[in-house]
């Protein structure tokens, strides 16, 4: 089902966003300096934290990592699945070991306020980074979120009586064929709240993100990430996505 939404140029404020107290660096410009944000000591007198932490300090976890747009959901001092989600594309951008576990590296990267570089720098749209697995959206100019994503797993499986490869096509496209109700169904499995951009290949949200290519093509992010996106009209026709 195609739906038509009100263009919100500009992603709204988060109640629990704070700004950074330094210029953020984007990665691959110089080097992790020494200089910390504000709200969190040296990475190594920080507690190691994961999945299941609970307290004041996965709820300072939370706000620095919204203050540089990686989304988690709620500052709510509980490390769920969206702040796992949000840790991994952290540790993505930062060239880390992917396992979701905030030790000094992780400490250190988000300290040192690391974002991925953008390709996007005017107007609005989608950007995945094929090799870093991350989704950077661009609103206006301005950085609004950054989701971790699970692109094509490059795996053979069979559909449409052949063998075929999991890959996600590289290009700028638009897209065209929005699906707002849910979950849909499809050859391959069930996508939520899709928005396709190449025939077949879509921005949606799924039950399964791991940090690494997963998926039969498309790009997927959190159900909750999908739900977010709708609600301040990113999906739309002639949104552009842009995949390298």
């Amino acid at each position: 089902m195609t739906i038509h939404v009100t263009e919100r140029p500009t992603a709204p404020e988060d109640p629990q966003r704070l700004t950074p107290g330094r210029r953020t660096l984007l990665l691959g410009v110089g080097t992790l300096g020494a200089g910390l944000l504000a709200g969190i000591g040296p990475a190594s007198a920080a507690s190691t934290l994961r999945k299941g932490s609970k307290g004041a300090e996965v709820t300072t976890l939370q706000k620095k990592l919204w203050a540089l747009r990686y989304w988690c959901g709620t500052a709510d001092g509980s490390f769920g699945h969206l702040t796992q989600q949000a840790v991994w594309a952290l540790q993505k951008s930062a060239g880390l070991s992917k396992d979701g576990v905030v030790g000094p590296k992780t400490w250190a990267a988000l300290n040192n306020g690391v974002q991925p570089s953008r390709r996007i720098t005017s107007g609005i749209g989608f950007e995945v980074n094929l090799s870093r697995q991350v989704m950077i959206l661009t609103t206006q100019g301005r950085l609004g979120y950054i989701l971790n994503t699970s692109t094509g797993s490059g795996e053979r499986y069979y559909s449409g009586g052949r063998w075929k490869t999991a890959t996600t096509p590289k290009g700028d496209f638009s897209m065209f064929r929005l699906y707002s109700k849910g979950w849909q169904s499809g050859p391959l499995g069930d996508l939520y709240r899709p928005g396709y951009y190449d025939r077949g290949w879509a921005v949606h949200g799924s039950s399964a993100i791991p940090p690494y290519p997963a998926s039969h093509g498309c790009c997927r992010i959190s159900t909750a990430a999908s739900d977010l996106l709708w609600s301040v009209s990113w999906f739309r026709e002639g949104r552009r996505v842009l995949i390298y």
